[in-house]
């Protein structure tokens, strides 16, 4: 993992717009109202954080949901309840693991893929609609970054959380 910079060295410019940037993003897809709109125009009555995890199970293989509290970096408990809410719905069901068959894991139905390929289109087509002045190379080179970026931040999160942490209060060397 690479070393952070001391705290004296200053931060660039190009990284404070970015983070600044990425904090307006985050707002404006987190927002009630941007979520209510995408949910209405899906057709699809979830809640935001049913909505994330739904495409996470979409996005891959069925897995525990241990493995998917990891990769939303959320608690064990806060998936269990959302898991709920989307068996309930017919979105997921469990399946027997086929390592371990005293464990489960969590499987999109068809109409939890069906769900989610509503919530995509009319998200792309709201993406598409605001991005419209954009030429297809700067579309393509926004895209490659973006998935750079979430690939390093993975990573440095990942390599982050196996770094072992002092406790909190721990005296550090002066």
């Amino acid at each position: 993992m690479p070393t952070p910079p001391p705290a004296d060295v200053p931060v660039s410019t190009a990284t404070l717009e970015i983070e600044r940037a990425l904090s307006r993003i985050t707002y404006l897809a987190r927002g009630i109202r941007q979520h209510d709109r995408l949910m209405a125009l899906a057709g699809v009555a979830l809640d935001r954080a049913a909505t994330a995890l739904l495409r996470q199970i979409a996005d891959s293989e069925p897995m525990r949901p241990s493995e998917l509290a990891a990769r939303l970096a959320v608690e064990a408990s806060h998936i269990t309840r959302q898991v709920q809410q989307l068996q309930k719905a017919g979105l997921v069901t469990r399946v027997p693991d086929p390592d371990d068959r005293r464990a489960q894991r969590i499987q999109i139905t068809p109409a939890g893929e069906e769900a989610v390929h509503r919530i995509r289109e009319a998200s792309t087509r709201g993406m598409q609609m605001a991005l419209a002045g954009w030429s297809p190379q700067e579309l393509q080179q926004l895209a490659t970054l973006f998935h750079r970026m979430v690939d390093d931040f993975l990573s440095y999160a990942i390599e982050d959380e196996e770094t072992p942490r002092e406790p909190a209060g721990a005296a550090r060397p002066a």
